[in-house]
């Protein structure tokens, strides 16, 4: 059975754009908190930070290029699938940063967003 895959952008990454600046995915950074403050239930799911540039290998291997956006949530089949899950091929896949918190809840056992 696989696993769920959460793909981020990593933290401090910087962009050609901005020389000599360092960021954060305003996306991802209630992510990374959750999974900062719970390494127990991190362990639970597959993570991987991904640097700024693209192409995003990472990213076009879990899904295609035309999909690089991030963060998302990969589904595995370990639990069931939502029905408001995106759908590329038979990968099931979230984009939306409150879904995909919600689901970490669901799936893997972390706090909800009160």
């Amino acid at each position: 059975m696989s696993r769920d895959l959460l793909l981020l952008l990593e933290p401090g990454f910087t962009d050609p754009a901005h020389p000599g600046e360092r960021f954060v995915c305003p996306h991802g950074v209630a992510i990374e908190g959750l999974l900062a403050g719970e390494p127990e239930r991190a362990v639970r799911l597959d993570v991987k930070r991904v640097p700024f540039a693209r192409p995003r290998p990472a990213v076009i291997e879990a899904l295609d290029e035309a999909h690089q956006g991030l963060p998302v949530l990969v589904l595995g089949n370990e639990h069931p699938l939502p029905d408001d899950a995106q759908t590329l091929g038979d990968t099931r896949f979230v984009t939306d940063t409150k879904r995909i918190l919600a689901l970490l809840a669901e799936r893997h056992g972390f706090p909800k967003v009160h």
